[in-house]
């Protein structure tokens, strides 16, 4: 794969299924989730937005140095990279669309650890990529804190 390609190709299936998922959930996020008793620590709504731009860049960018430093052996980061992109949007429609908080943090959980396992798999081709994906993790850890949160408060 060419590099160009690459670094088009990837970032723009990231931000795709970021942008396709802020369509599928916004009238929830518009109408049910002001609504809802929020934990302490969260953020702003505009933050959401901004911060998952970024991340999905990031992801997009990362899996991009991931094919081109690892070719034909980057099939393994491939697949988690998908599967994570596939468990986060399915985590939103369950948050948001679904209202199933509990199996949403469940949903999350396995993120958590597809994310974990991304990173070590990323690591092996490019430790840059692997880096670029710790505010990915993070984040994912802190939005674990916010579904816990929300669960608990509006059950």
């Amino acid at each position: 794969m060419k590099k160009r390609t690459a670094y088009l190709l990837f970032p723009l299936i990231s931000l795709a299924a970021g942008g396709l998922t802020g369509l599928l959930i916004r009238n929830s996020v518009q109408q049910v989730y002001p609504t809802l008793i929020k934990p302490w620590l969260t953020p702003p709504a505009w933050v959401f937005p901004v911060v998952w731009t970024v991340l999905f860049a990031l992801m997009g960018i990362g899996m991009a140095k991931v094919v081109l430093e690892g070719n034909r052996e980057s099939g393994p980061a491939v697949f988690l990279w998908a599967l994570q992109l596939i468990l986060n949007v399915s985590w939103s429609l369950l948050f948001f669309n679904g209202g199933k908080y509990l199996t949403a943090l469940a949903c999350l959980a396995v993120l958590w650890l597809v994310i974990l396992a991304m990173i070590r798999e990323f690591s092996q081709f490019s430790r840059t990529a692997a880096r670029m994906q710790v505010p990915y993790l993070v984040w994912t850890t802190f939005a674990g804190y916010l579904n816990l949160g929300i669960w608990m408060l509006n059950a």
